[in-house]
């Protein structure tokens, strides 16, 4: 899997950035975090995005920077947004760069927990109830991926750890 494409997805504040990170430091390669990606584009957060043009441009602008860090790229490592593979085009980008896409399986408790105490705006999560109703949603989307790992009670190491072993498995 000596260039295999390693994308990780998940649930918000599902650890994917953090994990995305330290797997490319591990592997000694490129990491993109799709969503800093955009809001760098855009010079916006997320959260301006999406409250400025709405869900639907960000979905737009999320398809296009996925197929441009995926073309020609050297990047290795992506960590995708929580909603990326919810949009049937970026799942066609993703199976056909045969990226080797993992689902951080973090519980819900989790990742609000996480979302509460990063204190940003999350406009597609700004409730506790509509988080969840968000996660439950997604939860079929992200069992689509090659390799699900469970992650409550794991730190950042281990799931690393376990992600480098599948890898080795799918070589």
């Amino acid at each position: 899997m000596k260039d295999q494409l390693i994308a990780i997805t998940g649930f918000m504040a599902s650890g994917k950035t953090t994990v995305a990170r330290a797997l490319a430091a591990r592997l000694a390669c490129k990491f993109v975090d799709l969503d800093e990606l955009i809001a760098a584009q855009q010079q916006k957060t997320i959260t301006e995005i999406i409250e400025t043009g709405g869900e639907d441009l960000f979905r737009l602008l999320e398809t296009k920077a996925l197929a441009a860090v995926l073309q020609g790229s050297d990047t290795r490592v992506i960590a995708l947004g929580g909603g990326t593979g919810t949009i049937a085009e970026n799942q066609r980008l993703l199976q056909h760069q045969n990226a080797f896409v993992v689902w951080l399986d973090t519980p819900f408790e989790l990742c609000w927990q996480r979302i509460e105490a990063g204190g940003e705006s999350r406009p597609l999560a700004s409730s506790r109830d509509q988080a969840h109703r968000l996660y439950l949603e997604r939860h079929p989307v992200y069992a689509l991926a090659q390799e699900r790992i469970v992650c409550g009670g794991k730190d950042a190491a281990e799931i690393v750890k376990a992600v480098a072993a599948c890898l080795r498995r799918e070589a």
